[in-house]
């Protein structure tokens, strides 16, 4: 795909200069060093987990295909944004070109999404595990795990398209300094010099629909849950469904919180050096988390991963 961006004379422009996380000298180094470790774990993490689900059977249940998914997503929103700016801590030069900023905003925004939509699918694995256990096989079969996948990838790239075709769309100012590390949605659509005001309705109205139906759906699922709980004799019973949704909501947390806090507001109240520090978090450091939120605190997969462990040390040590 050639993007192709109008800019106030009618020529199309060819690169965007991003300004970077910082322009202290001093910083740069160390700041390397940081954001390749965060990577680094962030791609290990996330594929290191798909593997483990892949080859380990006990593993292979509707809550763990989830898990596959929002791995992948997660290692490919992190290396649309991470790898150019690692590469900007060591250049002096932070130019990206039209096409490649158009491509970054759009696997970001896609993934974004995607993710978005797999949370909520994931919340009503929950309800189903939690409220009807004698069901969960049938409610959650491979098919309708499949389908509520798909649904996710497919409204995600749809909706980055959207907003990718309508801020590319928008005439530039003669500036082409983007005040950001990547190339953000709002970043670029402060650079228009055209009327953002229908472009920015727009995008909080899709922004806020997503949003609003994935946290609807996320809601009312663990209401049932809360419900199904409080009428739970059992102790055990009561710890294990407390455990089994502990990791979802704390991810559920921690991903719209930042969502609102970036996106869900005019352009008027945006401060970007606040935005930088909310990104850094949003696109390096939630991957990194997720695989350790999903995971590391889960009894089944502390298993899995000490039955491959031990059969790695048997192989190499024969």
């Amino acid at each position: 795909i050639i993007w192709k961006i109008p800019t106030e004379n009618g020529t199309e422009g060819t690169d965007f200069i991003l300004v970077g996380l910082t322009n202290a000298p001093e910083l740069q180094v160390p700041l390397f060093i940081v954001f390749t470790l965060i990577y680094l774990i962030s791609v290990f993490g996330n594929l290191g987990m798909i593997t483990l689900i892949l080859l380990d059977s006990r593993l292979h249940t509707p809550m763990y295909f989830f898990i596959i998914n929002l791995s992948l997503v997660d290692f490919g929103y992190s290396s649309a944004i991470t790898p150019k700016v690692m590469a900007g801590f060591l250049r002096a030069d932070k130019v990206i070109s039209y096409n490649a900023c158009a491509t970054q905003i759009f696997f970001f925004a896609a993934f974004a999404s995607v993710e978005n939509f797999l949370l909520a699918a994931m919340a009503y694995d929950r309800h189903a595990a939690v409220c009807e256990p004698l069901r969960y096989t049938i409610t959650m079969k491979t098919s309708v795990c499949a389908r509520l996948a798909v649904g996710s990838y497919i409204c995600g790239f749809v909706n980055a398209s959207i907003h990718v075709g309508g801020t590319f769309s928008l005439s530039l100012c003669k500036s082409k300094v983007v005040h950001h590390f990547f190339c953000d949605i709002p970043a670029v659509t402060a650079l228009s010099c055209s009327d953002k005001h229908i472009r920015e309705v727009v995008l909080i109205l899709i922004s806020s629909f997503n949003v609003s139906f994935a946290l609807l759906v996320i809601f009312i699922s663990y209401l049932l849950i809360f419900i199904t709980v409080l009428k739970m004799q059992s102790a055990k019973g009561y710890q294990k469904a407390l455990s089994t949704c502990t990791s979802h909501l704390s991810a559920v947390s921690i991903f719209y919180g930042t969502i609102i806090f970036m996106y869900l507001q005019p352009s008027a109240n945006h401060s970007m050096d606040t935005d930088k520090v909310a990104s850094v978090f949003y696109a390096m450091v939630i991957p990194m988390l997720n695989p350790i939120v999903y995971s590391l605190r889960n009894k089944e997969v502390k298993s899995a991963f000490k039955k491959v462990w031990g059969k790695m040390k048997l192989l190499f040590s024969t």
